[in-house]
């Protein structure tokens, strides 16, 4: 079947995107509200794009009355965000801050989440995630209906049962991040494998040996 972008509606593009790029990871991004209380919203329209800059991408998009979310103002409003990454641990506090509450509302307090202050922003971290990247916006592109937002990692916390002993790569029989799939559906990464390149692969990029393709072989 084939799809023409331009012709379908917008819900029509949502859900064929969302159902075949997965898993998508979630940040759950805490804000500090201009009353001074956390806020806390999770995102699947998120990922890293960048090391150097450090980069990190959001997609936000408006309510269904054509509000902006309180993300999002706090965010135009101090410029910085935080995105605490979530595993199974807080993943069902997770759904509980994805709830459209009034503003007034401490989302991490509402959920049961131990919060800090940030070392470099504005912010609250959630103390059990197992990283939190505390950003200061970079840029904002925005659409009719969704804002894009840059953001540059200056700081990030990781707990330290997820890293391994030399603390340079995530443990992965502790971090077993979720991700989310399509509507309510979700996977953890705990079937986790690893993928190797062929050991040709170092002559094929120096250009010592011709490519065959992998039937040949």
């Amino acid at each position: 079947m084939d799809y023409d972008f331009t012709q379908l509606p917008p819900q029509d593009r949502y859900r064929l995107l969302t159902n075949f790029v997965g898993p998508r990871p979630i940040a759950l991004v805490t804000t500090r509200s201009e009353e001074g209380h956390s806020n806390a919203a999770p995102m699947s329209f998120f990922n890293v794009f960048s090391q150097d800059p450090p980069i990190v991408i959001l997609g936000i998009q408006t309510r269904g009355d054509g509000h902006e979310k309180d993300t999002l103002v706090n965010i135009r409003r101090t410029q910085e965000f935080c995105v605490n990454m979530v595993d199974m641990e807080i993943a069902d506090a997770m759904i509980l801050c994805g709830i459209n509450f009034s503003r007034d509302v401490d989302e991490p307090k509402f959920a049961g989440l131990a919060t800090a202050d940030c070392r470099q922003i504005a912010a609250s971290y959630l103390t059990r995630t197992p990283c939190a990247m505390e950003c200061r916006v970079e840029r904002i592109i925005d659409f009719p209906n969704r804002a894009i937002v840059l953001g540059e990692v200056v700081e990030m916390t990781v707990r330290d049962d997820c890293l391994d002993a030399q603390g340079r790569y995530v443990n992965p029989e502790v971090y077993q991040p979720i991700a989310r799939l399509h509507a309510d559906n979700y996977i953890v990464a705990d079937q986790q494998f690893e993928l190797t390149k062929p050991e040709e692969a170092a002559a094929w990029e120096a250009g010592q040996l011709a490519p065959m393709s992998a039937k040949a072989k």
